[in-house]
């Protein structure tokens, strides 16, 4: 199947997203959410900046976006989803989730898949590099770690 250009121009925001939670210190992770193709919401992982164990990319990008309805959205994220963000997700029930890369973390793609919930994984090359160039360094490594719940 071919995965049309505008996806990845959008994950481009999301790794915009990411480098900014670089910036502050944060992990890579960055999401947006899009209606008819233009940005709703934005966000990146705050887990480190904020102290907020559950503020995982998606899920900063969710509080951004505020009380909507999800169900014609789609949410791009740079790392294939945890079991949390894919759990909201499905709760809210986007129409679609666009993964940037699941090589350095397979996440929950299962828990999409429970929920109904379509996702593409594009294997961007952009996703991949910026978390394993991150997760090389020791500190960061810890950092993930605690993340992830381990």
């Amino acid at each position: 199947m071919a995965i049309e250009p505008f996806h990845y121009d959008l994950m481009l925001e999301a790794i915009r997203e990411a480098e900014a939670s670089i910036a502050q210190g944060g992990l890579p992770i960055g999401a947006v959410l899009t209606r008819d193709r233009k940005i709703i919401a934005r966000g990146h992982n705050n887990r480190v900046q904020e102290k907020n164990v559950i503020l995982h990319g998606e899920m900063s990008c969710l509080r951004d976006a505020g009380l909507i309805s999800f169900h014609d959205t789609v949410m791009y994220t740079t790392l294939s989803p945890c079991s949390m963000c894919a759990g909201a997700l499905g709760l809210f029930k986007v129409s679609l989730a666009v993964i940037g890369e699941s090589v350095t973390f397979p996440g929950s793609k299962d828990i999409l898949d429970k929920f109904g919930i379509p996702w593409i994984d594009l294997a961007d090359d952009r996703s991949i590099a910026m978390m394993k160039t991150w997760r090389s360094n020791p500190a960061n490594e810890r950092l993930w770690q605690g993340d992830i719940g381990n």
